[in-house]
């Protein structure tokens, strides 16, 4: 029989009401047998989601050693779940007085952030009738704090080898010296592919509020294609620049495992949603691209020196001083004599920028800098690209023909992407134009007014 890995997001978990769709979702078909799930999220417009109400606890006990004023407000969401669920003998405020008096004990920012998924996974379990496993036992970090991937998948094979279903809080683990440890926000997504890739399943399910991705953002054109099946190599640009249906870093472990993906929507379950396939299993459809996706306030620095290219280890100079002061870089287009430098802006704050290009100067000695800044990065993104002449010209005269100035461009190595840069104000623009050229004149979407 065929093994499925399903992980249910907040906005699936919100309340008990949800909570009753997700577990008729998981009785629905018996391959679903191991369960991940995030903290409850919102429930309306205005709603606080639980694990920011924890985070608020967290605050309240660094203050005053105390977070009963904080932890009372989910004291009462957990309540009214398992209230909304009939669960009359299930123990809720027993758990709910231990997670308190922990929290308070612990005083950690990571343990305290990690209890919605925990008492959301205690409920869970105990309604659907799976066993709770906790991720404190099976995921685990190393010393740099990075997941610790053999000892992981070692220790959720051998814990869910005998299980018939399992119920299993996403989000954390436990770092080398035993405390609890969690992964950036939207974490969830990756212990789901973990614990995909610890079974080797033959599909990881990601339940959430939406039917799978879509060809650009509906906020800047309506109703845009669906995309159907994308590839791994497709989605990791996409959601790199922006498309944020899934934790960019959750492809990693089901890619490795060579574990198809399937985006689904718990609201509308009957939607295909979005099938993410292993570039071995992946066929190209009939789209050119297959997606646009980017991001605003980049800053570009443009270094120029002649003879550039036979001065050796130019660029390492220039990366040492990125490397030195803590900064990332987005992107490095060069020539024979000029380097560029795209750097997210939020890292040249407060002067950081004007120190940082007297420290290039001083390391290479550049004839010319130039820095551009306010740019927005445009990727559009597609296997079909490389194997159709004319994508680039197509691209760029549509760019054209909307009166976008392109101040620069970069195309991958793999020849699936185009990234344009330009002014932050032409980004809607930008968007629509691209959209156009390459699925308005088949598909004939609802595009918005520039």
């Amino acid at each position: 029989m065929s093994l499925t890995v399903c992980k249910f997001g907040g906005s699936s978990l919100a309340d008990g009401n949800n909570i009753k769709r997700v577990e008729a979702i998981v009785n629905a078909d018996p391959a679903r047998k191991f369960v991940v799930v995030s903290a409850p999220g919102k429930r309306y417009s205005g709603d606080i989601k639980v694990t920011d109400m924890l985070y608020e606890c967290y605050r309240e006990v660094q203050e005053t050693g105390s977070c009963a004023a904080a932890f009372a407000g989910i004291r009462r969401r957990f309540r009214s779940i398992v209230e909304e669920l009939g669960m009359e003998g299930f123990d809720v405020d027993g758990i709910l007085d231990e997670t308190e008096r922990e929290i308070e004990a612990r005083k950690s920012s990571d343990f305290t952030a990690s209890r919605g998924e925990y008492l959301n996974a205690r409920v869970i379990a105990a309604k659907t009738g799976r066993q709770f496993v906790d991720a404190k036992d099976i995921v685990f970090f190393d010393e740099r704090g990075a997941l610790d991937e053999k000892r992981t998948y070692a220790k959720i094979a051998e814990a869910l080898r005998d299980c018939d279903g399992a119920v299993i809080p996403g989000f954390y683990g436990t770092d080398a010296e035993g405390n609890i440890k969690t992964f950036s926000r939207g974490g969830s997504d990756i212990s789901g592919s973990v614990v995909a890739r610890a079974v080797n399943a033959d599909l990881y399910e990601n339940w959430t509020d939406v039917s799978g991705f879509l060809a650009c953002d509906p906020r800047i054109v309506n109703n845009p294609e669906k995309i159907e099946i994308i590839s791994f190599k497709e989605l990791r640009e996409l959601s790199y620049m922006g498309a944020n249906v899934l934790h960019a870093d959750s492809i990693f472990p089901v890619r490795k495992g060579d574990i198809p993906i399937k985006i689904k929507n718990t609201f509308r379950p009957e939607d295909a949603g979005t099938l993410i396939l292993p570039s071995k299993k992946y066929k190209k459809h009939g789209n050119i691209v297959t997606g646009i996706a980017g991001k605003k306030d980049f800053t570009v620095i443009f270094l120029e020196k002649s003879m550039m290219n036979s001065e050796v280890g130019f660029a390492r100079k220039v990366l040492s001083v990125l490397e030195e002061d803590g900064i990332g870089f987005e992107h490095m287009p060069s020539g024979i004599d000029t380097l560029s430098l795209v750097i997210d802006s939020h890292y040249l704050t407060g002067g950081t920028l004007e120190k940082l290009i007297g420290q290039i100067r001083e390391a290479v000695r550049p004839d010319y800098v130039r820095v551009l800044e306010n740019i927005a990065l445009v990727a559009t993104v597609g296997h079909g690209m490389a194997f159709n002449v004319g994508t680039s010209a197509r691209l760029f005269a549509a760019l054209s023909e909307a009166g976008i100035n392109i101040r620069m461009i970069d195309q991958g190595s793999s020849e699936i992407n185009i990234i344009v840069g330009i002014d932050n104000d032409d980004y809607e623009k930008c968007v629509r134009a691209i959209y156009r050229a390459f699925f308005d004149d088949e598909k004939r979407a609802e595009v918005m007014p520039d």
